[in-house]
């Protein structure tokens, strides 16, 4: 009390921690006061949260929130042609210029050559050079003018050409772009979509994977990375139909294989925050994304020849992240988990497990410690035989996986080196 009455003008915060103090010192007090003083707590943690918590993302009943974007299924029919993955985004592009008109496409090489990888092929002749358009080698002003655009009521698509490169622009993503709601209280909206690739394929500066550096810095933004072109387009699909900023990590190995095109290729959406279960099993759970579901796929082909059913699950979003629990469910049935991706150590793998050990409350289901096979500390080597020994392959997924369960039953499952 005296401490307080010495304080002029007290800040909530000061009055915050005199209630604390007061609540500590009587915790074996049954006080009359005490319930009240409980109430007060709350109701000013509440109006905080509101104040200075609020809008880093819109409410999920907003009609303009990504999450409230109904799931629209891909539909196959027999005339579904099998083409390349970057013919999946130019039919998604395609779509997508022609049913909005506020759509504008611009990047590095995006307009001329329609992209390094195709997928805007022959649409800046289509719809035009102020529609899909060139810029110059300057990721942080690509962003610059995508935000700009956004809080105007356009709807840009800016293409940053590989994930390496996009942390010439991770300052203005993080300070402006994924912080426009959140410092406006939902006043303003900047719903701009970066694209970009990234992940294994060949090359220092080209096929990196540092998603936790990233992810750690644009929350306020959406993060998707999808496994190949059919989940990109229905991500790019389901962001268009809301209003906030969202990245979209495409696989870079995958513009050369083969997918099925849906029929409805402008209209199926991908929900966010879903995890794919994409192979049943009760004997571990594997979390993985982007393209280490490819060769996790494989993993767990070659495990199952050696008795071991493992549940392959492709994580899809990272911003936001399972928001159902299904991975901890999973857990809950197999008791065991190995987290796969190629970041660095203590990375993207890291924050999944965080997420479902202790977001979810999954660390009760352990039975087994849980497990982490990132890549390399240093960037990827170059050369395919710098790939394979600088990230996860199907042998080091196996590997890690029979580890695991050799230590439950080491008869069953001997040595294998």
């Amino acid at each position: 009390k005296r401490k307080m009455m010495s304080i002029p003008n007290p800040w909530r915060r000061d009055i915050m921690a005199a209630i604390h103090t007061a609540l500590r010192l009587t915790r074996e007090e049954n006080l009359p006061t005490r319930p009240k003083l409980v109430q007060w707590k709350r109701e000013l943690d509440e109006l905080a949260r509101d104040r200075y918590d609020s809008y880093l993302y819109l409410p999920e009943d907003s009609p303009y929130s990504a999450l409230n974007v109904p799931e629209i299924k891909p539909v196959y029919s027999e005339k579904s042609p099998t083409v390349y993955g970057f013919e999946v985004m130019n039919a998604c592009f395609d779509a997508a210029l022609a049913r909005e008109p506020r759509l504008i496409a611009f990047g590095e090489d995006v307009g001329y050559l329609g992209d390094v990888n195709q997928g805007f092929r022959g649409l800046q002749e289509k719809y035009g050079e102020l529609r899909v358009t060139d810029t110059g080698i300057r990721e942080l002003t690509i962003v610059g003018q995508a935000i700009g655009m956004a809080m105007r009521g356009l709807r840009p698509i800016a293409e940053l050409q590989y994930l390496d490169y996009l942390f010439y622009a991770l300052q203005i993503m993080s300070d402006d772009l994924a912080t426009v709601l959140w410092r406006t209280k939902g006043g303003q909206r900047a719903p701009a979509i970066i694209r970009t690739r990234g992940h294994r394929l060949e090359g220092i500066w080209h096929s990196g994977s540092l998603m936790a550096g990233l992810i750690n810095m644009v929350h306020g933004m959406h993060v998707l990375v999808p496994r190949d072109m059919t989940r990109a387009a229905g991500f790019y699909n389901t962001l268009l139909k809301a209003e906030e900023p969202g990245l979209i990590v495409e696989v870079l190995n995958g513009y050369r294989r083969k997918e099925r095109l849906p029929d409805n290729i402008g209209e199926f959406t991908v929900p966010l925050g879903v995890p794919e279960v994409l192979r049943p099993g009760k004997d571990l759970t594997l979390v993985t994304y982007g393209a280490c579901v490819h060769i996790a796929s494989a993993a767990a082909e070659a495990l199952s020849q050696a008795g071991i059913e493992v549940e392959l699950i492709d994580v899809q979003s990272l911003l936001p992240f399972d928001r159902y629990g299904l991975i901890a469910e999973s857990l809950r049935k197999t008791n065991r988990v190995l987290f796969v991706d190629e970041d660095v150590p203590g990375g993207t793998t890291a924050y999944m497990m965080r997420q479902v050990l202790e977001v979810q409350d999954g660390f009760q289901w352990l039975d087994s410690p849980p497990r982490t096979l990132p890549g390399k500390e240093h960037r990827p080597a170059y050369g395919s035989d710098g790939d394979y020994w600088s990230k996860p392959n199907a042998e080091t997924i196996f590997d890690a996986a029979y580890e695991i369960m050799r230590e439950v039953n080491p008869r069953k499952f001997p040595p294998l080196y």
